[in-house]
């Protein structure tokens, strides 16, 4: 097992795109190479993948709600952002890449990005082909990039819609080498 990210605390945002059953090996990769993984899942994304299987992979409680009553009363997000070094949203949706752009919060893991901006984050788009070469996509994607979040993918290939295009999420394999690449600074 590998260790090369032992006591990196980071966020895993996941949302409610069909790739969201990635991130659950995503999860288990890292905390396999040694990282504290926070999952937090969208609404949207708890109907695809429950949180449970994250819980079983990273050992750890998983956040789906804004209203969840923290321990010690603490505020969720903030705390959550406070903690995290690094932020990962895999899978991305449009809506998601829209609410960062825009800096709307109106759930938990939007709000924790809101909250937690200045650390290193990392998206990996996941959306139908048509949807990512929207103009409005791309707008958004270009404001987060000149934030200085990091884009993994997407990759071309077989979309959920049935369609071949641009649009799948990364694999987690290539999310974990960005990880590794902004832990070593590079």
């Amino acid at each position: 097992m590998e260790s090369d990210l032992l006591g990196l605390e980071l966020i895993l945002g996941v949302t409610g795109g069909i790739a969201a059953y990635k991130a659950v090996d995503l999860a288990s990769k890292l905390t396999g190479a040694g990282a504290v993984v926070h999952c937090i899942l969208t609404e949207n994304a708890c109907k695809l993948v429950a949180p449970k299987s994250f819980e079983a992979v990273t050992g750890r409680e998983v956040f789906t709600s804004l209203w969840s009553a923290p321990q010690e009363y603490r505020i969720g997000h903030v705390t959550l952002a406070d903690r995290a070094q690094m932020v990962v949203v895999a899978p991305a949706t449009a809506n998601l890449l829209a609410k960062a752009a825009m800096g709307l919060c109106d759930d938990l893991l939007s709000t924790t990005l809101c909250a937690g901006w200045e650390k290193p984050t990392i998206v990996a788009p996941a959306m139908n082909d048509r949807m990512w070469s929207n103009p409005a996509v791309q707008q958004n994607v270009e404001t987060l990039r000149c934030r200085g979040w990091r884009m993994v993918g997407p990759a071309a290939g077989r979309l959920a819609c049935g369609r071949e295009g641009m649009g799948r999420m990364a694999e987690p394999a290539e999310i974990l080498e960005a990880i590794r690449a902004i832990r070593a600074g590079s």
